[in-house]
């Protein structure tokens, strides 16, 4: 079977999230911080009037900071609560798979990672990460949730 994956890269990485799950790729966006934020909330960006949420994939994949002289690019995934942007460093292409090219993460992958990669295909001469969006956006949630716990116990 054929899957598609928009690929996009992080500290060198090739990643990958399904097709369907993407509603747009954007340029770098002007970003709002959100004070007291988790670290992997980017920040806020306006996307022709909604408000999105930018979530930063290196500090979730335990990847280094971005460089700052390096502008972030934005890929938006539709979500069930709405809009959700993912930062990363550079947008690849569409790139189409097939199941014979598929294995499970390696052992090497561990912690958060993990759970976050659902699995690589084995392309020429390169690796594509494919990220488990629903696993990604639930982490984003546990994240806010124990920020908004950890501020009522203070």
């Amino acid at each position: 079977m054929k899957n598609q994956f928009c690929a996009f890269y992080l500290d060198g990485l090739l990643f990958g999230v399904e097709v369907e799950r993407v509603q747009e790729v954007v340029r770098n966006q002007p970003m709002a911080r959100v004070p007291l934020a988790p670290s992997l909330i980017g920040g806020l960006i306006n996307l022709r009037g909604q408000i999105v949420t930018a979530i930063e994939l290196r500090y979730l994949l335990g990847l280094p900071a971005r460089p700052a002289d390096k502008e972030p690019m934005n890929v938006v995934l539709r979500s069930a609560d709405g809009a959700v942007s993912f930062l990363v460093d550079d947008i690849d292409d569409v790139i189409e798979t097939d199941d014979a090219e598929f294995e499970q993460a390696p052992e090497t992958v561990t912690g958060l990672a993990r759970e976050l990669i659902g699995g690589v295909y084995k392309l020429h001469e390169r690796l594509l990460l494919v990220l488990s969006t629903d696993i990604v956006l639930a982490a984003e949630r546990l994240q806010l949730t124990k920020k908004q716990e950890n501020k009522k116990l203070n």
